[in-house]
């Protein structure tokens, strides 16, 4: 009998070849990693969630019924701490991602099996910074930690969080590593680049940013620890540093974070139109270049988040410009996934209708990103509103 077979003539698989919770949670089954990391990104999204009703139910009248002012602050910024960094970033890479691309590329693991583990655990601890500083009493700084509140006068456990964050940050690079290093040196023999799913495409340059803007806000993140814990003068005025260098800093990252975010919801959605359109994707070549124009696009754009913090008028227009011309790859994205469900023989099963509904979301979301893009309608529209749902419609509708 075939050693792939059990005794009882049942196949062996990833969830039956061992069992017990030891084998799971010292597991090198990429599959089972990923597996690892949808539940513990599921606790992290209900988390995230309760924040985001408590939220809602406050805002369902003008005044604070429910929260007072305070704690209200609390409630957004943990909700954004949770859902950005310990949900939404790691979501698709470091589940789908781990399951899908060694089986995808033909390969019979990651490169480096101990580190998708050590990653895994990087995250959960990171996690658990962020959990106890939750328990403790909450942060209130805003998921940006903007400086000089939260590197001098925030009262709340910002350290604690910011430690986990930067933790966490290190799950995300080495997964970033271990993905180039799997899809560069272990695909099948004549798996050549254009002949990869666009799912593995996505991911690559998800892999990018990863491993090239996560140790910006790594280190940035700790400087604030550092100069809350020993008063050094880096963002803080008081002590001769400068605020707005944080925001440099901190954006310069986290808008293509945003793309870390949306390109591996970009890649599924590719190879779903594809499935259930029964047709090879439309401009195939340019879906998948796209993916990698829009990460090296992202590093340049952090400055129109910066448009009221006082940078020069010249740099916010070139900020404007780039950033208009960062949509557009996403532009081909979406023509060519509307080509080819041109005269396709669609099956409109569940997938099919989540696509849909995606296609719809982030278009909403994308328009509304011209508006603040445009350096004449952001001065007004800035901490708005009309900027939360701008970002809402893209990563609910991405996600």
């Amino acid at each position: 009998m075939s050693d792939a077979v059990k005794a009882n003539g049942e196949p062996k698989n990833y969830l039956n070849e061992t069992y017990g919770i030891k084998s799971w949670l010292l597991t090198l089954d990429h599959k089972r990693i990923g597996i690892l990391y949808l539940i513990s990104m599921t606790a992290f999204f209900l988390v995230g969630g309760i924040f985001a009703t408590v939220i809602r139910l406050e805002l369902m009248t003008p005044k604070g019924d429910l929260v007072e002012a305070e704690t209200f602050n609390k409630m957004f910024t943990m909700h954004g701490v949770v859902m950005i960094f310990f949900f939404l970033i790691p979501s698709i890479p470091a589940a789908l991602g781990n399951f899908l691309i060694p089986l995808q590329i033909g390969a019979r693991d990651v490169a480096f099996p101990r580190l998708n583990l050590a990653s895994y655990y990087l995250y959960v601890l990171g996690g658990t910074f962020a959990v106890v500083a939750i328990l403790m009493g909450g942060i209130d700084t805003g998921w940006t930690f903007y400086t000089p509140y939260s590197s001098s006068y925030s009262n709340s456990f910002v350290s604690l969080a910011l430690v986990g964050v930067f933790i966490n940050g290190f799950s995300s690079i080495l997964t970033g590593v271990n993905f180039m290093v799997t899809i560069h040196k272990m695909r099948a023999p004549g798996m050549t680049w254009f002949r990869l799913p666009l799912f593995i495409w996505g991911h690559y340059a998800t892999s990018m940013i990863q491993v090239l803007g996560t140790p910006v806000v790594a280190i940035t993140l700790l400087l604030v620890v550092f100069e809350r814990v020993f008063n050094i003068g880096i963002f803080d005025p008081t002590y001769g540093g400068d605020p707005v260098l944080f925001q440099h800093m901190f954006w310069f990252y986290s808008h293509p974070a945003v793309y870390i975010m949306i390109l591996p919801g970009f890649a599924v959605i590719s190879d779903v139109i594809a499935c259930f359109s029964r047709k090879r994707i439309f401009g195939y070549s340019f879906v998948a270049l796209s993916s990698l124009a829009i990460a090296v696009l992202g590093f340049l754009v952090w400055g129109h988040h910066m448009f009221v913090a006082g940078q020069s008028t010249y740099a916010s227009m070139v900020f404007s410009f780039i950033t208009f011309f960062v949509a557009v790859p996403s532009a081909i994205k979406i023509f060519n996934w509307s080509f080819t469900l041109h005269k396709g023989s669609i099956k409109l099963d569940s997938p099919m209708l989540y696509v849909m509904g995606f296609i719809g979301l982030f278009t909403i979301g994308g328009l509304t990103g011209l508006f603040l893009s445009t350096l004449g309608t952001d001065v007004h529209l800035h901490d708005t509103y009309f900027v939360v749902a701008h970002f809402h419609y893209v990563m609910v509708g991405g996600m």
